[in-house]
């Protein structure tokens, strides 16, 4: 393991030349912080006072053939950009990992959409902090990373997330066939396992950086550390309240 992460961090600046090379700057969003925030700011807008006052007296939208199209196409999605990092055999996989990166923020907005749904349904008590926090901090990192920070620190986080979320858009697309396939949807709490265990592994992988004192930017480090104690909290948290408490 301690081969893998300095061979990762070894080529930091490999990776920065890459990024000058493929001139990020000029794909799009990434020449200004500006798009990214205004869409941020507007899915923020929207979905914590807009959105349910706009709902207030109106009957909740169903939406159910959008949210099988939706579910279906993010499972896709997350199942070919963990196989475009997986399979590639290419000796500049920072390229890779880079163009992964863009496609991995573009998700990330996309993702915005479930809370949206969430408001339109009037399903409000699904938008809480931890749902809106997630959502925010990893669409406006997800740019930051890729405009300031390259690399492969990132990858392994962007893999897990992306593999949870194959899980994750499955049972939301099972859920909208339906409730006639309620039966199939009983592992929902291993769901929260799933995303727990991804939190573990993205720390334990960074304090490993940290103890080994690789060269990579610190700040990337403890941003990571921060939030991985952040989200282990929060879904934990979640755990004990909708499961747990269930049980007594």
């Amino acid at each position: 393991m301690s081969n893998i992460i300095r061979l990762v961090v070894n080529n930091y600046n490999e990776i920065l030349e890459v990024n000058k090379e493929m001139m990020v700057d000029s794909w799009p969003m990434m020449n200004s912080p500006g798009p990214m925030l205004c869409i941020v700011g507007t899915y923020l807008a929207f979905v914590l006072k807009v959105g349910p006052k706009m709902m207030e007296k109106r009957p909740a939208f169903q939406l159910n053939s959008l949210l099988i199209l939706y579910n279906a196409v993010q499972v896709l999605f997350s199942i070919w950009l963990t196989l475009k990092v997986t399979l590639n055999e290419n000796l500049r996989i920072q390229a890779t990992v880079t163009k992964a990166a863009w496609w991995y923020f573009v998700a990330k907005l996309v993702e915005l959409l479930d809370t949206v749904f969430f408001v339109l349904r009037k399903k409000q008590n699904q938008v809480t902090f931890l749902h809106v926090y997630h959502h925010t901090i990893t669409s406006i990192f997800s740019w930051c990373y890729l405009k300031f920070l390259p690399g492969e620190q990132g990858a392994l986080i962007g893999f897990l997330n992306t593999f949870v979320h194959i899980v994750m858009y499955s049972y939301y697309l099972i859920a909208a066939l339906g409730p006639e396939y309620k039966k199939y949807l009983w592992w929902k709490k291993y769901m929260t396992w799933i995303q727990l265990v991804q939190f573990f592994v993205m720390l334990g992988y960074q304090l490993m950086i940290l103890v080994m004192d690789c060269k990579v930017p610190k700040a990337l480090t403890y941003f990571f550390i921060t939030n991985a104690i952040i989200f282990i909290y929060l879904f934990g948290d979640f755990y004990q309240k909708a499961y747990k408490k269930k049980q007594i």
